[in-house]
């Protein structure tokens, strides 16, 4: 049996039973603290030769032992030992009444009644027990078959002080509830705003990857354009040559031949590319920094080509890591994006967006720097909220906000940005190895 659940007398409570599980755990302290006094009684009764009493304590003992078996092999026991446990306790406090002298302040013992009562019984109950030991208390010095040494002054006196305890304790009870019902309530509550959260942030993520899948399919607009114009004029120039009755050479049907299959294999290629970019598994794969950074850049390239706007990779590493294959490049795709279209809204003739890499151990640091007119103090404080963008109706805000979600909750890590007239630069650290 594991440590912590001696006191529950090894049984496993759900989280609607723990107001059983407390009366179980008051339940063993006190059948272990009434049998270190019950044997502590007896040892002072064999020194002081006062053996009249120690066969009572004996069975006391062992009726303790028994209870504390019966906890652990039938849990639904718990309101019949609850009822033996109070009815001993208040045999013995009752006893301590009518057998010691007042001088020798064991009634003092009766003012823990009502806190035992406060665990073992409900709260009906708990009034009839307090008004039965407060009758016992007043009867005591009335009654003429056992001589008391009590008077009916100081029987009264401690029936009223044990009502004003069982009074504060009850209080103190009801005040006990009303806060564990707040806190439940507050857990309840926080349990919806995650979920709330939680529903929140997958809405955002499938927002950005709607965002981003728009902008892909741009990319393969564009990046398919040229390619099939390629094809379309090969074909073109041999249908035009056989319409014309022009003998075509069997190094140019070659040729050309080679030429389509050149370009319908690098569309398949494009189409692999962009397939597991928007692969829904998230799965750590295995690959490099380069690899990752080189497909990003690849995925920009139509957006660039024909524009003075410049993509710089400087960094060649071959270390494997363990990442989020897709996810990294969203990152880097969403910070290329944003640098690449404040440069072409510039029109600035030597546009430029740099990516750097340092191996610091256990993480990659990645730089991505632009030479735009950098970003206003006053946005930068607000560049990662979720709708927050200075693209106006072109943006749509989520771009950063997920990019920061992902390295920071994904990832584990950091994504920072330092910002002046000169540019944008967004430092991102990689780890080497996700658990």
């Amino acid at each position: 049996m594991k440590k912590r659940q001696f006191f529950t007398s090894g049984w496993d409570f759900s989280s609607q039973e723990q107001e059983l599980k407390g009366k179980f755990q008051m339940m063993n302290v006190a059948i272990l603290l009434s049998s270190v006094g019950l044997v502590f009684g007896i040892a002072g009764n064999i020194v002081n030769h006062l053996y009249s009493y120690i066969p009572l304590e004996g069975f006391l003992l062992f009726v303790n032992l028994l209870l504390f078996v019966t906890l652990r092999k039938y849990k639904e026991a718990f309101p019949v030992i609850s009822i033996i446990e109070t009815t001993q306790f208040t045999f013995l406090f009752l006893v301590l009444i009518y057998v010691s002298e007042p001088s020798q302040l064991k009634h003092i013992w009766i003012f823990t009644y009502p806190i035992i009562l406060l665990y073992f019984q409900n709260e009906k109950n708990a009034i009839y027990w307090v008004a039965f030991m407060v009758f016992m208390l007043i009867l005591a010095p009335l009654q003429t078959f056992i001589p008391v040494a009590y008077s009916l002054f100081q029987v009264s006196y401690l029936s009223v002080v044990l009502i004003i305890i069982s009074i504060i304790i009850y209080l103190y009870q009801q005040k006990m509830e009303e806060a564990k019902r707040v806190i439940l309530e507050q857990q309840e509550m926080m349990k919806q705003t995650v979920a709330e959260l939680t529903k929140k942030d997958q809405m955002l993520s499938v927002q950005s990857k709607q965002a981003v899948m728009g902008e892909m399919i741009s990319m393969i607009a564009h990046q398919w354009r040229q390619p099939l114009s390629t094809v379309t004029l090969s074909i073109s120039d041999l249908q035009l040559k056989k319409l014309l009755g022009q003998e075509v050479e069997e190094s140019l049907l070659e040729s050309k031949l080679q030429e389509i299959s050149d370009t319908v294999v690098y569309l398949s290629e494009t189409i692999d590319d962009f397939q597991t970019y928007f692969a829904p598994n998230k799965e750590i794969h295995q690959t490099t920094i380069t690899e990752v950074v080189q497909k990003a850049i690849n995925f920009t390239k139509p957006r660039v080509d024909g524009t003075p706007v410049e993509v710089e990779f400087e960094g060649d590493f071959h270390e494997p890591i363990e990442t989020y294959t897709n996810e990294l490049i969203q990152v880097i795709l969403n910070i290329l994006n944003n640098a690449i279209d404040e440069l072409l809204l510039l029109e600035k003739e030597d546009g430029k967006v740099k990516i750097s890499v340092k191996d610091l151990g256990e993480y990659y640091l990645l730089n991505i720097a632009d030479n735009a007119n950098g970003i206003p103090p006053s946005q930068i404080e607000r560049i990662f909220e979720p709708y927050y963008s200075t693209k106006g109706k072109n943006g749509t805000g989520l771009g950063l906000y997920m990019s920061q979600m992902i390295i920071e909750k994904q990832f584990n890590s950091k994504i920072e940005l330092t910002s002046s007239a000169l540019g944008t630069i967004f430092h991102i650290r990689v780890p080497k190895k996700l658990s």
